[in-house]
């Protein structure tokens, strides 16, 4: 019998909190394809073997340039598909800065969370020098409601 060995990991958490935007899913037959808004919020779940000299998975001191990006691509924003029919006509309101559009692949809870994943995933592999990895994105709508990616 082979006895596989476990690696040990810490695992740290940060949240990204109340982000108010708003979008829509185009081909839902119900009232998502009605432009709504949400406080959308993100815990990302960070893994790493070895702490830092300090003793830390992840520094939260460190994410300026995450909490920036995130409140760009999400605070007081439209969020709408890449597909959506209607494109032209949400890019002619973003360009009378009626609304703040953002373009995704997807605008769905989950989809959501793996452009959030694919964005910081990177950038801490970048920032720890490899030493922790993102393992989750988990993205919330509300207290009800909420999509994960994990590669």
């Amino acid at each position: 019998m082979r006895i596989l060995a476990r690696m040990s990991v810490f695992v740290t958490r940060k949240v990204f909190a109340d982000y108010p935007c708003a979008h829509r899913q185009w081909r839902h037959q119900g009232h998502c394809k009605f432009i709504h808004g949400y406080s959308r919020s993100f815990i990302l779940e960070f893994g790493c073997e070895h702490l830092s000299e300090e003793g830390f998975g992840v520094d939260f001191g460190g994410f300026k340039e995450v909490k920036d990006w995130l409140a760009d691509q999400f605070d007081h924003t439209c969020l709408i598909n890449a597909d959506d029919p209607e494109m032209e006509r949400l890019q002619s309101l973003h360009e009378l800065e009626i609304v703040k559009l953002r373009v995704l692949p997807n605008v769905s809870m989950e989809n959501t969370a793996k452009f959030v994943f694919d964005f910081v995933s990177p950038w801490i592999r970048e920032k720890t020098g490899g030493r922790a990895w993102l393992i989750s994105v988990e993205c919330k709508e509300n207290e009800k409601n909420s999509g994960v990616y994990r590669p």
